[in-house]
């Protein structure tokens, strides 16, 4: 049995030693963070494009996918230019190509010229679960420009849930799984960010930002890379490749055009003057499948439309007796149409 003068002093020992246990477990927890960060941020990149109406930025995420430059970022109007500009963690600047986008899931992928480049390895992810810490890695408010690393915040996953549940109420085409976050990750710039473990292994991609209808406050989540990892492989093979770097099939002897379908777009005024719907000939294929004023084409069966120019271009090699499927977005909804000229049509 202790002693009174030996509880004194065991009373006296105890509480220090678990002071001296506590410090050096968040010592070595801070060390393990600054590593992962370290690891992580040469993987991140920023990227440079078009800005938006009404003063949207310019800037968004993505994070290097391949050692030969290939970049996961978002789906957004930041891509819509010829001239896309992807920052290294180490400064090094390169022009950026948009090899194709899966506008259903939000993710595209571009490509720079490089080799040897530190990089995500996408069959390797994890998925986690509620009350996993994470580190979200983005260029938020455009913070970084030049070998400026990226912004890290740190977090925890509050839940894993679909946003289908919220159609209506969150304005986004995609409804699959998220991870919804307890850090304020979701700003201007961050779309396109990695989340990851404390130990640096990827879980998602930051999704962009998206604000709650019924009570104006704003999403913070990531999409699990699972649920585009395909999607994103057949883009790198080349499923979204362009028309003018692809071997040209002959062109039929009467091709497909928007007159046959009773399309009218808006007056192509602009070098990329998007492809929307101005209106729609009474009695036409287009008026028979649904096709409305306003609707944006996005799709021209499996390959992205950009521009009114394009649409035109890649209905040149699509036959005029041909079914051709167009894919639209319609206030934040994506539709599927598949339209064939009537016998007659001019």
């Amino acid at each position: 049995m202790l002693s009174r003068f030996q509880r004194t002093v065991l009373s006296a020992w105890l509480p220090a030693v678990v002071l001296a246990a506590s410090v050096f477990h968040a010592a070595q927890a801070t060390s393990s963070i600054s590593e992962t960060i370290d690891r992580v941020q040469p993987k991140i990149v920023k990227i440079y494009g078009a800005g938006g109406f009404r003063g949207m930025e310019a800037y968004q995420s993505g994070l290097l996918i391949s050692r030969e430059g290939h970049i996961l970022t978002v789906w957004s109007y930041v891509l819509d230019t010829d001239y896309i500009t992807a920052i290294l963690n180490d400064g090094r600047k390169f022009e950026a190509k948009l090899l194709g986008a899966d506008p259903r899931l939000e993710v595209a992928v571009l490509k720079i010229e490089g080799e040897d480049l530190d990089h995500f390895d996408l069959d390797k992810t994890v998925d986690v679960e509620a009350g996993t810490r994470v580190l979200a890695f983005s260029n938020l408010f455009g913070v970084a420009t030049g070998n400026e690393p990226a912004s890290v915040q740190h977090g925890i996953v509050a839940v894993k849930t679909r946003l289908q549940a919220r159609r209506g109420v969150f304005e986004t085409p995609y409804n699959g799984p998220v991870y919804v976050l307890d850090a304020v990750t979701n700003n201007p710039g961050a779309g396109g960010g990695a989340l990851v473990t404390r130990g640096g292994a990827l879980i998602g991609m930051l999704g962009k930002e998206l604000r709650n209808s019924l009570n104006n406050t704003w999403l913070n989540y990531a999409m699990p890379i699972a649920e585009f990892r395909q999607s994103v492989d057949q883009i790198r093979t080349g499923k979204f490749i362009a028309r003018d770097e692809a071997p040209s099939p002959d062109k039929p002897e009467q091709s497909l055009n928007l007159q046959m379908l009773g399309i009218v777009l808006l007056p192509d005024v602009l070098p990329r003057t998007p492809p929307y719907v101005d209106s729609v000939n009474s009695g036409s294929p287009a008026a028979a499948a649904g096709i409305r004023p306003d609707d944006l084409i996005i799709l021209l069966g499996e390959r992205l439309i950009q521009s009114s120019k394009a649409l035109r271009a890649e209905l040149e090699f699509i036959d005029y007796e041909d079914r051709v499927k167009l894919t639209v977005i319609r206030g934040q909804e994506l539709l599927d149409f598949e339209l064939k000229a009537s016998p007659g049509q001019p």
